[in-house]
């Protein structure tokens, strides 16, 4: 975990109030992994808590940081303020990542909504060295035009909007429904809507694949020094900013597996 001031490069608005910040760093950005997140401070002191921000891309090689958020509240709004060669502070990269280090599997990405953020990375990193399946939802498709700045070639693309307005009209869970019918899926990776992610869980679950989901809490130091996060799960009491935010599927309590779902992914 790192301490670094970040000189901004670009932060504009993709779509509805989501915005993509682009930063260099020299620091983080050697330890940065799909589906970590990282604190960003905010200028104004009466907001005394960073706000924390999934890691959306790394490029190692100009040493740039993307995150991608949503104007949400006034630390939020802030950040949508600031201007290429304003500096930021950030905190990180912290929490456990997707599984990443295999090879020669069929992998299914589920993104709904603000769960797309960790996506771009997570499905770089898979489609070196393994075939890659994903499922894109989202509201309407302001809430998708994030897929642009996505590399997703080679890659069986789905995307569904509960409107209609680009896509299947529909959610995730049927798309994935019939995926995971019509083919042998070795492990799915899911982010976004904590219900969308339980049905996701669940799903996969019933399949017999190993499923990944990246929670989201309230959190307020991000480091497991306070009980903010705490969640309750099969194997106990848990911390996101610590112990996740990236959990097997089987041991969070609201999905409440089968016993004799165990599967794995090697």
């Amino acid at each position: 975990m790192f301490l670094e001031d970040c000189k901004i490069l670009e932060n504009y608005q993709v779509g509805d109030n989501y915005y993509l910040m682009k930063i260099e760093s020299k620091k983080a950005i050697q330890n940065s992994k799909a589906g970590q997140f990282f604190m960003l401070k905010v200028k104004n002191e009466i907001r005394v808590l960073r706000r924390p921000i999934s890691l959306h891309f790394v490029d190692k090689d100009k040493n740039i940081l993307e995150f991608y958020y949503e104007v949400k509240g006034g630390g939020t709004k802030e950040f949508s303020t600031l201007k290429a060669a304003d500096v930021i502070n950030i905190q990180g990269p912290l929490g456990n990542g997707f599984k990443t280090e295999i090879s020669e599997k069929k992998c299914v990405v589920v993104g709904g909504g603000m769960g797309i953020a960790p996506t771009k990375l997570l499905i770089d990193n898979l489609k070196k060295n393994n075939e890659v399946i994903f499922i894109a939802g989202g509201r309407n498709s302001g809430a998708l035009e994030i897929l642009k700045n996505l590399n997703l070639e080679g890659v069986t693309t789905y995307i569904t909007t509960d409107d209609g307005s680009v896509g299947e009209k529909g959610n995730v869970i049927s798309v994935l429904s019939r995926v995971l019918k019509e083919n042998k899926i070795d492990m799915v990776q899911t982010c976004g809507p904590h219900k969308m992610m339980e049905a996701v869980a669940k799903t996969s679950l019933e399949a017999g694949v190993f499923c990944e989901v990246s929670l989201e809490e309230k959190m307020a130091c991000g480091v497991k020094a306070c009980v903010g996060c705490s969640i309750k799960t099969l194997d106990g009491m848990k911390k996101v900013c610590h112990d996740g935010p990236v959990f097997d599927s089987k041991i969070i309590v609201d999905i409440n597996p089968k016993e004799n779902l165990g599967c794995s992914c090697n």
